[in-house]
């Protein structure tokens, strides 16, 4: 990713977040721990993916999704209002795994090392 794209990445990754918290008002997104992990915009500032995760039941995930993929529109025109781009990309929303993958790891680490200090104990 160009410079300026990375910058640009970073004030929409902080902007949809604001956006997420405190515009939409939908009861799911407060129910569900949502976070904006990263931004990922084309060199050409024409396409952003924007990764986020979530936090709670798969059901609950799954609508939170669809209500993200609802509200891309709403997203995009808060974007183009706070942020002076001659053109505000189109907005893709992404689910990722990497902090629940990152969780499952760690308890599977915790495990392991409970399971040596009983076997030293005995």
């Amino acid at each position: 990713m160009a410079p300026r794209s990375q910058r640009v990445a970073e004030q929409m990754k902080k902007e949809i977040a604001r956006i997420l918290r405190d515009e939409l008002k939908d009861p799911r997104l407060v129910e569900g721990l949502v976070t904006v992990t990263g931004v990922e915009l084309s060199n050409d500032l024409h396409y952003a993916k924007v990764y986020v995760s979530i936090y709670g039941k798969e059901e609950l995930k799954s609508e939170i999704m669809k209500t993200l993929t609802n509200a891309v529109g709403f997203v995009r025109r808060e974007i183009s209002k706070s942020l002076s781009l001659r053109y505000t990309p189109e907005i893709t929303f992404k689910f990722d795994k990497s902090l629940e993958h990152g969780d499952y790891i760690n308890r599977l680490l915790n495990k392991v090392m409970t399971e040596e200090k009983n076997d030293d104990n005995d």
